[in-house]
């Protein structure tokens, strides 16, 4: 029985040290933990106070090894809604809208995000006539960074229609017919 307290110190210790530099929340939550290599993980909450005229805001979100990943949140200060952004790796990965101070969206993002550990992807390269066919697939070099791929919606922000659309593939705009398509 002794040797099990002992084991569960020596447990518990580890728990708490994993943070060289936190805060505590209201809640009792531990956010801004700052690893023993300098790195971000958990929880954090990031704050930008008003600056030469510009707005402040709150962020909210985790780190996975110093990188953003999941979803974040970005609030004015007054504590509305500004913007719903997806990471993995640390970039935009997935879908991230934008909203006016009213709450209304303003712009719709799709993105995709590059593995900064493999430089290079596989492509599906489909028949302009039948998307439902694949042709064949391509293996292509990729920067490591995030990359406009997908529909952007622009809204009217006093009508909240679809003011715009635009595709993306692999940060170029989609080609609007099958004489846009370039050979690869």
């Amino acid at each position: 029985m002794r040797y099990f307290f002992i084991l569960s110190l020596l447990l518990a210790q580890n728990a708490f040290a994993q943070c060289k530099d936190y805060i505590i929340s209201v809640r009792g939550d531990t956010l801004n933990c700052t690893d023993f290599k300098g790195q971000k993980q958990g929880r954090w909450v990031i704050s930008i106070p008003e600056i030469r005229g510009e707005r402040g805001y709150e962020e909210q979100g985790v780190f996975v090894n110093g990188k953003r990943e999941g979803t974040w949140r970005r609030f004015s200060l007054e504590g509305d809604l500004l913007a719903v952004e997806n990471y993995r790796w640390g970039q935009k990965n997935g879908q991230s809208v934008y909203y006016s101070q009213m709450g209304d969206p303003i712009r719709q993002e799709a993105w995709r995000a590059v593995n900064p550990d493999n430089p290079y992807d596989t492509v599906a390269v489909v028949d302009p006539n039948n998307p439902d066919k694949v042709l064949r697939y391509e293996v292509v070099k990729v920067e490591g960074h995030a990359m406009k791929h997908g529909i952007w919606k622009y809204f009217d922000p006093s009508t909240g229609a679809i003011a715009k659309t635009e595709e993306w593939q692999f940060d170029k705009p989609a080609p609007k017919n099958v004489d846009d398509l370039a050979p690869l």
